[in-house]
């Protein structure tokens, strides 16, 4: 047993931390739950309407809180019992949850309540992400901080794998309101989240300073850091290019399930299997890259990885418009799901390494804006140029947008990978 300690504190310094480890378990449970529901909501929305814009109407309600309450959320969460906040976010969640599965299961549900209830939990995860993100340090301290965000990534990314399969066999099992029993299963998952914190003591927490300015005073200061700070403030345009062109791509997977690898003849359950299958390869990704930043997380590749994950993604977009067959498409799929954890951890913590504690909350909100804030109207671009043009041409020409903009900065704008020491691409 001792051998299999130092290992793990060797490689995975965050888990020596218990109150990290209690929080980190539970958290893994709810996002499994969290992932089945996720995969299953947009093909019961599709199935429900056959409209690809619902699709991204349903990411426009969830994601559109962020927008506004992303901003004045980092100001607040600096101010508050983080561990509480989540605590009392995970419930509210968990309620919204519970509503959807009623709604599933008695067989009423209908786009409009799927919206309503997508709103609801985008609210409460506006505030929950920041305070989230923002509790970590307190959890296992500055030194591992980079491993806990790459532990949290990889938490995130293996439910990102059992979900959709655990939705696969859930749906041939129970034929009949097979979502609304995954909608329930979620919301019971969500218990293992906020019971873990009961457990957990944030010993690196830094003392709550009572607010003595305004919010727009403190709001402020943190747009004050970024242009300070060109480095950090790039990968917040790098982010806010993601959430636009690029991210809301992966919320069309039905479609590419339906449409792009339909054959005459398929029943309801081959396109479960199809789809189910398309979101366990990019979970497969996504894993993968988790993993090895987790066990691997120096200063002296961060520069090469964000290079890496941004070329692994933008470029699996554009081929995903020339892709109509299932095996090609499912290796595309898992090096984008690959490339979109592998940047976004990279970036993830570039930032949060640079800016003091003082900060955290107020930057990372900033941070979190740009990457989901925008991202509603993205999700609605997106799913308008679908419905209208095809998910062919949507791939293509926000592949080539992002390749633009993301390269452009990479191009004329190295300092951007070299921030907090990456090292540049050694």
């Amino acid at each position: 047993m001792q051998p299999l300690r130092s290992f793990l504190a060797q490689r995975f310094p965050a888990l020596a931390s218990r109150d990290f480890a209690i929080f980190w378990a539970g958290h893994l449970l709810s996002l499994i739950g969290s992932s089945m529901q996720n995969t299953a909501l947009p093909l019961l929305a599709y199935r429900i309407s056959g409209r690809p814009f619902d699709l991204g109407l349903i990411a426009f309600a969830v994601t559109l809180p962020t927008f506004f309450l992303a901003l004045p959320g980092g100001v607040l969460i600096e101010h508050v019992d983080k561990r509480k906040a989540i605590i009392f976010l995970q419930i509210i969640m968990m309620l919204d949850t519970f509503a959807l599965a009623l709604l599933a299961l008695s067989g009423i549900i209908q786009i409009w309540h799927i919206v309503i209830t997508s709103l609801i939990l985008g609210i409460a995860t506006a505030f929950e992400i920041t305070a989230r993100q923002a509790m970590l340090i307190e959890l296992v301290g500055r030194e591992s901080l980079p491993n806990a965000i790459a532990l949290q990534s990889t938490a995130f990314n293996l439910s990102r794998v059992l979900g959709p399969a655990l939705v696969a066999s859930t749906l041939l099992l129970v034929t009949k309101n097979g979502e609304g029993w995954i909608f329930l299963i979620n919301g019971i998952s969500f218990m293992a989240i906020f019971f873990g914190l009961f457990f957990v003591h944030a010993r690196y927490k830094a003392p709550i300073e009572p607010r003595t300015r305004s919010m727009l005073e403190e709001f402020r200061e943190g747009l004050q850091y970024l242009a300070k700070n060109s480095s950090v403030a790039l990968l917040i345009i790098i982010a806010a290019t993601l959430g636009i062109f690029a991210l809301p791509i992966t919320q069309q997977l039905p479609v590419v399930s339906t449409n792009l690898l339909g054959q005459p003849g398929d029943t309801k359950s081959i396109i479960d299997l199809r789809n189910s299958l398309l979101y366990t390869a990019q979970g497969v990704g996504a894993l993968v890259a988790a993993f090895s930043i987790a066990m691997n997380n120096t200063a002296r590749r961060r520069g090469l990885r964000l290079i890496l994950g941004e070329a692994a993604f933008i470029l699996g977009m554009i081929a995903i418009s020339f892709s109509h067959i299932l095996l090609p498409t499912l290796i595309v799929i898992s090096l984008m799901g690959w490339g979109a954890v592998t940047q976004l951890a990279t970036m993830n913590t570039l930032i949060q390494l640079q800016v003091p504690d003082t900060l955290r909350g107020r930057v990372f909100s900033i941070y979190l804006w740009a990457l989901q804030g925008v991202s509603p109207f993205g999700s609605l671009l997106i799913g308008w140029m679908t419905q209208n043009l095809s998910l062919s041409t949507t791939a293509l020409v926000c592949g080539l947008i992002s390749l633009v903009i993301i390269g452009g900065i990479q191009l004329f704008h190295p300092k951007v990978r070299y921030a907090a020491g990456t090292g540049g691409l050694t």
